[in-house]
């Protein structure tokens, strides 16, 4: 299997792509972020969707993000609210939804309207985690070509 690198788009320092995750728990973000780690991936963590958004307009951020994966229910602004935000001003960047609290027409609708590649139910199986990454970070090339 070949990795996928960003490098030429986004600098050597992304390795395979550069991730944010958002959830309010930290072990949630603990798992994903060293299982994506594993994979090669730069990870950047935000308990909710307020410091997702200073997150990614601080610095180069806003030029090194490949893939997000945000949970749904979240205080202050909530997954809904990011995920809109994301898909109005980051279009290019595929989002993965990694919820606890399954919603079958929230889902249907996500995908239906586009911007999120993946939804995702916590626990997530590592290799499933890193499948749906993967296929982002392939969208995300496209996209950009």
């Amino acid at each position: 299997m070949t990795e996928k690198r960003s490098d030429a788009l986004f600098g050597a320092s992304t390795g395979n792509g550069r991730v944010l995750v958002v959830d309010d728990e930290p072990d949630i973000r603990k798992v994903v972020r060293m299982t994506l780690q594993k994979a090669g991936y730069d990870v950047l963590e935000a308990e909710n969707g307020e410091k997702a958004i200073e997150i990614i307009n601080t610095g180069e951020n806003r030029l090194m993000l490949d893939v997000l994966v945000c949970d749904i229910r979240m205080p202050k602004i909530n997954g809904v609210e990011a995920i809109a935000y994301f898909r109005k001003n980051y279009k290019r960047v595929p989002i993965i939804v990694l919820t606890g609290f399954p919603d079958t027409e929230m889902a249907a609708t996500f995908l239906r309207d586009g911007g999120i590649v993946d939804y995702l139910v916590k626990p997530v199986e590592g290799e499933k985690l890193k499948a749906a990454v993967a296929r982002a970070m392939e969208q995300r090339e496209v996209a950009s070509l």
